[in-house]
């Protein structure tokens, strides 16, 4: 949709209202319903929002030892601009429409460096100026259940899957879910992200949304814009959408895979079919710079205490860091061997992951790799969770955390007081849970301790 077209539907009464959001730390969209006609007046300028929407976790909590923001300073403004080429429809919303914003600094109009659209942009930037553009597609897995997350939430969170077995690939079972699946193609289709399809997953209730690869920041919104609607869209179907990455431990958790390659001219120049595989030696590069800063990054894609229970064996989610061709086993699988359209897909990232901070972390150490030249160990094959003398990736947050403070690439990417204001958060996400009995505690030591 473009500002003329906005304009148009305006006057003909067929939108009355803009969502004017911006993406929050956890992938989140913030922000006002503006009514249209207000929005058409200020959508060249700039509305504002408080600056701890940047300082919050999932609860909405304002923690403390944000050198940001914070109580002492008075928690003031961000100024939200309107980036008027993000302009859609909300076809589930009676004459509603969006844009996203970009948060600048409220004296001097200059970009917040942590918010999550900035980073992924420096990271782009950076690229281009190498003359590569980044591109990326990534897979939204998620759980569907019976009820909404109010109705669930007054019943005490327990979980009814909306299906009762494994469903991947499952056209029956699937086709008892076309209420709330066909709903949410067909929507985010008309608000025009490039859907192309979903299929059952592998486990009861879960489903996969896929959508075609697209530059690396029209990749991060069209994500960031389909899990807000198929949440609301299931909502409207008297479903709740989970991206919990684990919500039951012996249940298979939920990713988000990450495809990426970078392009030169209009071509990917990660084929070359002169070398095995049809791999250039830019993409050697930049694999080796995944797998040697995974460790670094890893709270970007992980960045909750949940987020570390998902990686076990036997689920399809890695355990090592290693690389591989066609193999679901290890954290990089190379796809699209011998073809123009080779590229390497990140398996670590949980559904919880926001898809800015992980793909500039990862386009960060990609890009690392290359200045660095670094060469690209030979392909693992066979089963990766069977071989632990590879690395492997952090078992808690409080590991990923302690990388992610000492990472010097990341501060040399992202600034150091970006990388200290999401130690922060993850500092706080630990202490928060640390301050929590659960119910498991309760129930293993109640009579027994």
């Amino acid at each position: 949709m473009t500002f003329e077209d906005l304009r148009t539907a305006i006057e003909k009464g067929e939108i009355d209202t803009v969502l004017t959001c911006i993406v929050d730390m956890q992938g989140r969209l913030m922000g006002k319903r503006l009514h249209a006609e207000a929005f058409l007046e200020m959508a060249r300028g700039e509305t504002h929002c408080c600056n701890y929407l940047l300082a919050t976790d999932l609860a909405m909590a304002t923690p403390d030892g944000y050198a940001s923001t914070s109580w002492e300073a008075g928690y003031g403004d961000y100024v939200m601009q309107p980036d008027l080429t993000t302009l859609r429809p909300v076809p589930w919303l009676d004459g509603t429409a969006m844009c996203l914003c970009d948060l600048l600094d409220h004296e001097d109009h200059a970009p917040v460096p942590f918010s999550p659209r900035q980073m992924l942009k420096t990271q782009i930037a950076e690229a281009s100026a190498m003359g590569l553009n980044p591109m990326t597609a990534t897979e939204l897995e998620f759980f569907l259940f019976r009820g909404t997350h109010d109705e669930i939430a007054r019943g005490g969170f327990k979980l009814e899957p909306i299906s009762n077995y494994n469903e991947d690939y499952h056209i029956f079972q699937t086709s008892k879910e076309e209420y709330v699946m066909r709903p949410i193609r067909n929507h985010l289709r008309k608000m025009g992200l490039p859907v192309e399809g979903s299929k059952g997953e592998a486990e009861a209730g879960q489903e996969e949304l896929n959508m075609k690869y697209a530059d690396a920041l029209s990749s991060a919104d069209h994500h960031t814009l389909a899990k807000h609607g198929i949440k609301e869209i299931a909502h409207l179907n008297g479903c709740a959408a989970s991206f919990l990455p684990k919500w039951h431990h012996s249940r298979v958790g939920s990713s988000s895979h990450v495809h990426q390659s970078l392009w030169r001219g209009g071509e990917n120049a990660f084929f070359d079919p002169e070398r095995p595989l049809g791999k250039s030696r830019l993409m050697d590069h930049y694999i080796a710079g995944l797998m040697k800063y995974a460790v670094d990054y890893t709270y970007f894609i992980a960045p909750y205490i949940n987020s570390y229970k998902r990686f076990a064996k036997g689920t399809f989610a890695p355990t090592q860091i290693v690389w591989s061709v066609d193999n679901r086993t290890a954290a990089f699988r190379l796809c699209g061997a011998n073809t123009k359209a080779i590229r390497i897909e990140c398996r670590l990232p949980g559904a919880d992951m926001n898809p800015y901070l992980a793909s500039a972390a990862m386009l960060a150490a990609g890009l690392k790799g290359i200045a660095e030249e670094l060469p690209l160990p030979d392909p693992f094959t066979g089963d990766a969770y069977a071989d632990d003398a590879r690395r492997h990736i952090p078992r808690t947050l409080r590991d990923a955390h302690e990388a992610l403070s000492r990472s010097e690439m990341l501060k040399e990417a992202f600034g150091e007081e970006t990388v200290a204001h999401y130690a922060r958060a993850a500092e706080w996400e630990i202490e928060e849970f640390n301050r929590v009995v659960t119910d498991y505690e309760i129930a293993r030591g109640l009579e027994n301790a």
